[in-house]
């Protein structure tokens, strides 16, 4: 069973940790995802601030395995932001990887947005990460579109969004 609840102030710095692994990760396997260094503690402080984090830790276990950033408006990445909610920098402790972890959090994601009457999860991901992009399609997500960022700011990424199941 995991342990998915809301961020605290205090557990900003090992998110950020995750991240750093996950950065380091991808770039020793030269998959360009996440820059090395881009988010930096403060930004993910302010946002552990605003409430857009969970994080995950196993029954028993003090350290946070999993963590991920949801929010209801993302008009940078989706122009015609709506219905949904966004799920952004998801990440895992690598000694995790392959137990459903990842799987767990989106799961999270998917019954929060319920829970709060929202119809659909979206997310992005780089488009030249062909590994993630058939890891969501096996999440149930579906490609939906691109975006290209024209000032070079980011990467181009593919959309993906996975709507759910509405009850009467």
């Amino acid at each position: 069973m995991l342990d998915v609840r809301a961020a605290r102030t205090n557990d900003a710095p090992a998110i950020l940790a995750l991240r750093h692994a996950a950065e380091d990760w991808l770039a020793s396997r030269s998959i360009d995802q996440w820059s090395p260094g881009e988010v930096p503690l403060s930004t993910v402080r302010l946002q552990v601030s605003r409430g857009e984090f969970v994080v995950a830790r196993y029954p028993g276990s003090s350290p946070i395995v999993a963590a991920m950033r949801t929010i209801r408006s993302d008009p940078e990445i989706w122009p015609d932001d709506g219905d949904a909610l966004y799920v952004h920098g998801l990440v895992i402790d690598r000694r995790h990887a392959g137990t459903g972890l990842g799987a767990a959090m989106l799961d999270h994601a998917a019954r929060s947005a319920a829970d709060a009457g929202i119809s659909r999860v979206r997310l992005d991901c780089a488009e030249t990460n062909p590994t993630l992009r058939r890891y969501y399609l096996g999440q149930g997500f579906a490609e939906v579109g691109r975006r290209e960022f024209e000032d070079g700011k980011w990467f181009s990424v593919t959309l993906f969004e996975k709507r759910l199941k509405t009850w009467p």
